[in-house]
């Protein structure tokens, strides 16, 4: 597994996608939540926290996690090395795991020079320091949670085609109906009690329960369910192919 995730990571960093994976993302926060005038702009918002920064990171992840993922498998069956690999000493978990996680490092590596973000907003208020630590740490939290899950999702679309942006557009959809889907169907009964039970399937009522800074077992138990039920579809998915 360690070998296939180093080679995940030094395909990342040996071509320009790590870099524009990266570079986009602290771009477009960036431009969001500091430059562009609007809901998004904290100035405008008129409050020293980092809400809407965790309101908007699931959603440019909703694109970003899919366009890193998209050549996991849909390359090598493009290429014809999938094959090659599934017939080395190397179990097809392994192989999927090894992938699963360079993709998640990316990201990982993408979200960590947003801390500057806490310190920026700490200097903001009107008393210096005057923040709630322990938001913050659960919103961090939850989107790192919600990564895996959209990773999981992302690798497992990798899997459908060997056409990439067909495995691109096919993540974003999945991962877009897991996190909100939920929500818009809800919002189609009028009954509270339904709603509430509707919005529990989807990602963005854990993300926000985690975000609130209470560590709920259910909502780790969901993204971890999420994420290895993909993980399952893959590895199933895999076992499928010739060989």
């Amino acid at each position: 597994m360690f070998a296939i995730f180093k080679r995940e990571v030094r395909s990342f960093f040996t071509s320009p996608i790590g870099y524009l994976i990266v570079g986009s993302f602290l771009l477009l926060n960036g431009l969001f939540l500091w430059v562009f005038k609007g809901e998004y702009n904290i100035f405008d918002y008129g409050f020293a926290d980092l809400g809407n920064f965790f309101l908007l990171a699931p959603w440019i992840f909703i694109f970003l996690v899919p366009a890193i993922t998209m050549k996991s498998f849909s390359e090598e069956l493009k290429m014809g090395t999938l094959e090659l690999l599934l017939i080395k000493p190397i179990s097809v978990w392994k192989l999927v795991l090894g992938k699963f996680w360079g993709a998640v490092l990316l990201c990982v590596i993408a979200v960590v020079p947003t801390i500057v973000y806490v310190f920026a907003i700490s200097k903001l208020g009107m008393t210096e320091g005057n923040y709630d630590l322990g938001i913050v740490l659960g919103s961090y939290f939850g989107l790192l949670f919600l990564i895996s899950s959209y990773t999981a999702i992302s690798v497992f679309a990798s899997t459908l085609s060997d056409n990439q942006i067909i495995a691109f557009l096919v993540g974003i959809l999945i991962c877009f109906l897991i996190f909100n889907g939920f929500d818009a169907i809800a919002s189609l009964f009028s009954n509270g009690e339904t709603q509430e039970v509707l919005k529990g399937f989807g990602a963005k009522a854990h993300f926000d329960s985690i975000a609130r800074g209470v560590i709920d077992t259910r909502d780790l138990v969901y993204f971890v369910s999420l994420t290895l039920l993909f993980l399952y579809l893959t590895f199933q998915r895999l076992k499928q192919l010739p060989r």
